[in-house]
């Protein structure tokens, strides 16, 4: 994330060229796309959810998504542009990108049906990336650090040191105590909405059987890519193997959960995009 504006320029400019980075329509589209949850929150809680005002915020809501994503991608692209590396040609290669994926998801939303539940695990992402950006960009722009006196007998040479904002101290210590919790959410939601998928598609809900292999797709890459994921899937297999493991339960239920379970195993082993990639890690998501 680039660094706030120089403290020595007079307030105005400062504000003026944080406005004018990419970073900061980055942290717009974020912020939006939180106020475009709670508006549409509040419709669906009085039941509202299609009216004009729902689908605006639902649709404007998955614009920024796919604003701040489409960033990301844009300069993570121009920074390799301009370090002279090679270009990723596979198709594989740049979907195995986290930020790609979302990318892709925003636009699939956009167009699709509504869904609430997929709006909130970008919530949950805007939430911290507003205050991380508030945090290292916004606040030292308003406020910048201040300069501490040095010690007594500290060297000449020696760096000055900085007072920061009690706030963005606060914010920090929020970020730090709640992001791995918070990631287990979406990773939580995630699995939910892909039960919420096949349910539509059960029931052979309009565009549910194409929105489910788009999205099994996109859970399949998040499943090997997110640790969040791998481990909220394990807690899910556990909680059902001991279900199905009582005494009272059918044995063919027991048989049928461990046909789904043998099932699952073989769709990893077959869609395991290493094979096709080159053994390469994927790129993780920094939006």
């Amino acid at each position: 994330m680039a660094p706030p504006p120089s403290a020595q320029l007079p307030l105005t400019q400062r504000l003026l060229a944080l406005a004018q980075t990419l970073q900061f329509a980055w942290f717009v589209g974020h912020l939006s796309l939180l106020f475009c949850i709670a508006r549409y929150g509040l419709s669906y809680i009085t039941l509202n959810y299609y009216s004009k005002w729902a689908q605006f915020s639902y649709r404007t809501a998955f614009i920024s998504a796919a604003l701040t994503y489409g960033i990301v991608v844009y300069k993570a692209f121009r920074a390799r542009s301009r370090a002279g590396s090679r270009p990723q040609g596979s198709i594989l290669a740049l979907a195995a990108d986290e930020n790609v994926q979302y990318l892709g998801m925003a636009l699939v939303w956009l167009f699709s049906s509504q869904y609430p539940l997929a709006m909130l695990p970008f919530g949950v992402y805007s939430v911290f990336h507003v205050a991380t950006y508030t945090r290292t960009n916004l606040i030292p722009t308003l406020q910048p650090p201040q300069q501490l006196a040095p010690a007594s007998g500290a060297s000449p040479s020696a760096k000055p040191t900085y007072k920061q904002s009690a706030l963005a101290d606060a914010i920090g210590k929020f970020v730090k105590e709640y992001y791995d919790l918070s990631m287990g959410l979406v990773a939580i939601l995630e699995i939910v909405l892909w039960l919420r998928l096949l349910l539509a598609a059960v029931i052979f809900t309009k565009g549910s059987w194409i929105l489910i292999t788009l999205y099994t797709a996109f859970l399949r890459a998040r499943f090997a890519q997110s640790s969040f994921v791998q481990g909220q899937f394990r807690n899910l297999t556990a909680q059902v193997d001991s279900l199905v493991g009582g005494q009272n339960v059918p044995p063919a239920a027991r048989q049928a959960w461990d046909v789904v379970k043998s099932g699952a195993l073989q769709f990893h082993d077959a869609t395991d995009v290493t094979r096709y990639v080159g053994g390469a890690p994927p790129a993780k998501k920094t939006s």
